[in-house]
């Protein structure tokens, strides 16, 4: 299963990250100014014909793109309760997963940890996406085709074939196969990007463009490192 959360970093509970944070931080004047930070927001609403509403003060969330904000959603989601099925998670990308001969059993367990994941995202404020949330069977033989019936809130999850998980596209028997094809394809477009730099006849060559240094240096390599880079090293190992 994989799991997804509506608005992950914008439902973050203020005073149950307060609280959680106080058990892994001793330091309660660090605790503080981190309320502070997450905390003292606010917000006005404005309208086409330029009338607004009064300051309302967010209750909820961490701010986007500040590099605290992974680490605080971990600490959030860092109790996650007991359950039979593995749990993977990444930041808000969470995932269980569970192993056994019998389609009924693994259907049993899945649904069990479900409703387990479901009663502690609700007491801590947070919300499963049941449109974005899969499952998925990963088998060596036919039997990956079966189609897992496992509900959240009277609910079946839809099965997804091909799940991505961190970036990584995963098909029935983890070959990788389409994620590398799909890799190569972005690889080739860069490629083509660059031949536009590195001639037979003009343009840089191909040993000064990888080898020379990355900053400061010539425009030519941070190219090859901003295009080819990133498509390769991502996701995180």
């Amino acid at each position: 299963m994989f799991v997804d959360l509506t608005a992950a970093y914008r439902t973050v509970w203020h005073h149950g990250l307060t609280c959680k944070l106080l058990q892994l931080l001793p330091d309660r004047h660090m605790v503080h100014m981190i309320k502070e930070m997450v905390g003292n927001r606010s917000f006005t609403l404005t309208t086409g014909n330029c009338q607004r509403s009064r300051l309302r003060r967010l209750k909820n969330g961490i701010p986007q793109g500040s590099v605290l904000e992974p680490l605080l959603f971990s600490i959030c989601i860092s109790d996650l309760p007991t359950t039979i099925s593995r749990k993977y998670s990444y930041a808000d990308d969470l995932a269980i997963m569970h192993a056994d001969g019998d389609w009924q059993a693994v259907e049993g367990t899945l649904n069990k940890d479900m409703s387990t994941l479901g009663e502690y995202l609700q007491t801590w404020k947070l919300k499963l996406s049941t449109m974005k949330t899969v499952s998925a069977v990963f088998h060596l033989n036919k039997e990956a085709k079966h189609e897992l019936k496992v509900s959240f809130n009277n609910e079946t999850m839809p099965l997804c074939s091909e799940p991505k998980y961190l970036g990584v596209t995963l098909d029935r028997s983890l070959t990788y196969r389409r994620h590398l094809e799909s890799l190569r394809k972005k690889l080739t477009s860069h490629v083509a990007l660059l031949r536009c730099f590195a001639c037979s006849r003009w343009g840089a060559g191909a040993t000064t463009l990888w080898n020379s240094h990355p900053s400061p240096g010539p425009f030519e390599c941070r190219v090859l490192r901003s295009c080819l880079v990133p498509q390769y090293s991502y996701p995180p190992h």
